[in-house]
């Protein structure tokens, strides 16, 4: 990674009303805790609460992709880092990677689409401009970056090992 792009990053501690009867993270809490880092990222650019709360904008997830890759457990020290990887004048493509204690690869990565929202409609808007300065910002950093190993990946099973079942009337 070239040494002065930083990455926006999210630390946390898996607790215990997050694991499961295996003992691991609950599937829906890699999502809450990607979706907690994407709160601080959007302060990063410019959105934090005070500034939501007077311009009445906020950013809507409108889509979520998340590859399990790894289990953890209750204790474990979680850090995410967060990636623009694109951006239109509504909406921003942020790629995250979460870590766990002290692995060098990911335990769970993941993909939001975000959408700038008018909370008076509610309807989708245009970033402010100092707002979409800031992403551009960081998508441009961000795009010197290699790229990110689990971006853009579709669920599907191949089609040579697909069954489909028949109903009969």
């Amino acid at each position: 990674m070239p040494q002065h792009v930083s990455l926006p990053s999210y630390r946390d501690t898996v607790v215990a009303n997050w694991v499961d009867y295996n003992g691991h993270l609950r599937d829906a809490f890699y999502l809450l805790i990607f979706s907690l880092a994407t709160d601080t990222l959007i302060d990063r650019i410019g959105l934090p609460e005070t500034v939501r709360n007077a311009r009445r904008r906020s950013v809507f997830t409108v889509e979520a992709h998340v590859n399990y890759l790894h289990e953890i457990k209750e204790g474990a020290q979680v850090r995410v880092d967060m990636r623009v990887l694109g951006y239109d004048a509504k909406r921003l493509h942020l790629y995250l990677e979460m870590f766990a204690d002290s692995r060098d690869e990911p335990v769970a990565a993941g993909e939001l689409m975000l959408l700038h929202v008018d909370m008076e409609g509610p309807r989708s808007v245009a970033f402010d401009p100092d707002v979409a300065a800031q992403i551009r910002q960081l998508a441009n950093a961000h795009a010197e970056l290699p790229p990110p190993a689990f971006a853009g990946q579709v669920i599907g099973l191949p089609k040579h090992t697909q069954q489909t079942q028949h109903t009969v009337a």
